[in-house]
């Protein structure tokens, strides 16, 4: 029996004899012999074993129905203090995920949980609301939440891309990700950021290479990462990787470096071209409504002087009917009111001296009000009274004809 195999002390018999002095473990002889090693100066694991029984036995009372309980409440203790390790908390910001024999179980949510102690169950917690970041295009040592670091370094493989007007393009971009279902990214995928990456740049790829070079630098970047984020989500979840993209920012969206500057000189020239056209769409904006506006007030002047000439040539027939009319019903009034009318219009419209014609070297007239003299005018003969037969020339001007 290996409890008979002789020690450092030389001595055999059984392992429940006396206890060897010199403490539980013993100690090893004073002077000659092996002092508890083997034959080869290592330490002998018989007798260590032996030494850890007798101190075993020490410990226990004397007696078999008595050791036999005290034996049984220490299996109890034993018992309670595994099952009891079995107890485990997971945090807020973490996932539980449970392994029975190695392989995945279940999860668990935050607070006390429970599972089957060592070695039945094991449990990991990863953190499931930390952001990650995946940089493509470029590497950088300090990340930058929404910009792209100055010091960062290109990786041209991964930034040049083809458009979809057959133009080449450098895109640095960040991928901003979280673990969704814990059990699916420890078990599903071999290397999540590896994923995550490989996923992103094919989906950019795609979507830039049908989208033209002059909306992608301007007005389409928000389009992009929309439909970069969208593609790369669908791609994870087809591979059930357990992870959720929160975001797809744009860092750096430019021609390549050989070629940039001749670019900007054809982005200013296109610049200048809108500038132009725009002064030339705001000259005509300014110029048309206001040429329609004025043909519109020649047409309403038009219109007017048009409606004025109609009712004024009205007028003048109408009264040319009712003059008509009166002279047919009195004849001599008629005519004498016709002459006296035409007699106060010229003379009201035109300065009249009268002097006798028996005066000689008439002396000019000069008015104090300072309007010019009337220069003198030849005698006339007052006219003669109007008859019936001189009603033709005694028509006032303007009159009826």
């Amino acid at each position: 029996m290996p409890w008979n195999s002789s020690g450092g002390s030389g001595q055999g018999g059984s392992p429940w004899g006396n206890p060897r002095p010199g403490g539980p473990w013993g100690q090893p002889p004073q002077g000659g012999g092996s002092g508890g090693r083997g034959p080869g100066g290592g330490p002998d694991l018989d007798e260590a074993i032996r030494q850890a029984q007798e101190a075993l036995r020490r410990i226990l009372p004397r007696g078999g129905r008595g050791s036999g309980k005290w034996i049984g409440i220490g299996l109890a203790a034993l018992l309670a203090v595994w099952a009891a390790s079995g107890l485990y908390r997971v945090q807020p910001d973490e996932q539980g995920v449970v392994m029975r024999f190695g392989a995945f179980n279940r999860t668990t949510a935050p607070g006390l949980n429970y599972r089957i102690p060592w070695p039945v169950e094991s449990v990991t917690t990863p953190r499931v609301t930390r952001i990650n970041r995946i940089d493509v295009g470029f590497r950088a040592a300090n990340d930058s939440p929404l910009t792209r670091p100055v010091s960062a370094r290109d990786v041209l493989e991964e930034s040049l891309m083809l458009t979809g007007d057959e133009n080449i393009i450098d895109i640095d971009f960040a991928v901003f990700w979280r673990i969704r279902d814990a059990g699916e990214y420890l078990f599903n995928t071999r290397n999540p950021d590896q994923t995550v990456k490989l996923a992103a740049e094919s989906v950019m790829r795609e979507v830039v290479g049908r989208t033209p070079i002059q909306p992608a630098l301007t007005e389409a970047r928000a389009q992009i990462e929309q439909a970069v984020r969208t593609g790369t989500q669908f791609i994870l979840d087809q591979y059930g990787s357990g992870i959720e993209l929160t975001q797809i920012q744009l860092l750096k969206v430019e021609p390549p470096s050989e070629v940039i500057d001749t670019f900007r000189d054809v982005q200013r020239a296109n610049a200048d071209r809108e500038r132009m056209r725009n002064e030339a769409e705001a000259y005509r904006n300014d110029i048309i409504p206001r040429a329609r506006g004025e043909g519109q007030r020649m047409i309403q002047e038009a219109e007017g002087y048009r409606e004025s000439q109609v009712a004024r040539a009205r007028g003048e027939a109408a009264r040319f009917v009712s003059v008509l009319s009166a002279y047919q019903t009195a004849k001599d009034v008629t005519i004498r009111r016709l002459y006296l009318e035409t007699m106060e219009e010229i003379l009201r419209r035109n300065p009249t001296l009268v002097v006798d014609d028996r005066l000689q070297g008439v002396v000019p007239y000069l008015p104090l009000d300072g309007s010019t003299p009337a220069a003198p005018r030849q005698q006339q003969t007052p006219p003669a009274p109007p008859s019936a037969l001189s009603v033709p020339q005694a028509r006032p001007q303007g009159g009826a004809r």
